[in-house]
């Protein structure tokens, strides 16, 4: 089975886009929803969550904002919720993974949106990046609720920049150009990679990656 990693910087366009993998039939793995059903009451990140943040919980919850207050800006307590999440999505992402190579799907797509920040490249077979201009990127994030000049620049900040992904990417969806155009380069992309097998997988399942 084929591992397409998708990712792209904050506005770029990217839920858009795995849409429109969904709507090919590929099946789609949503970091940020795993995250969100970790956050849920009774999700795995919530215990671990209140013992490092406990102003974060609210309600027996993981309150993202209240949660974003505890380590915006500051490295070490990044780190640490890191350390709490990233496995416990990994753990979610293999159960995906499994269940779709049981059903004899030829590809999926990893929605993953700080995969090269990560080091994710390395666990996928390709990567396509959702790509536009700052300017753009930069209205749409600043139309977004909760959401203002310090906190879009302390994002971007932390992430790899566009030009950077661009080149590392095997392919690339631009999504400054309309949506018409944003499908045809997906279904350009899903054609080319039908005939492509997958090795990635394989590896991980044994866990040399």
């Amino acid at each position: 089975m084929l591992l397409v990693g998708l990712t792209g910087s904050i506005g770029m366009g990217k839920s858009e886009t795995a849409k429109m993998f969904r709507a090919l039939g590929v099946p789609v793995y949503d970091a940020d929803a795993a995250v969100h059903a970790l956050y849920e009451r009774g999700g795995k990140a919530v215990e671990p969550i209140r013992a490092a943040f406990p102003s974060a919980i609210v309600d027996d919850a993981v309150d993202r904002k209240a949660l974003s207050r505890c380590v915006l800006g500051l490295p070490e307590e990044m780190k640490k919720l890191e350390a709490i999440v990233h496995p416990l999505v990994g753990e979610a992402q293999m159960n995906f993974l499994r269940e779709n190579m049981e059903a004899g799907e030829h590809m999926v797509v990893l929605d993953i949106p700080l995969l090269y920040e990560t080091g994710g490249e390395t666990r996928v077979d390709v990567v396509v990046v959702v790509s536009a201009p700052y300017d753009l990127q930069k209205t749409r994030v600043l139309a977004r609720p909760d959401m203002d000049e310090t906190k879009f620049a302390a994002i971007h900040a932390k992430q790899v920049p566009d030009a950077e992904k661009r080149k590392r990417a095997d392919f690339i969806v631009e999504s400054d150009k309309g949506l018409d155009h944003a499908r045809a380069q997906v279904e350009a992309i899903v054609e080319t990679l039908k005939s492509r097998e997958g090795r990635v997988l394989k590896e991980r399942l044994a866990g040399t990656r």
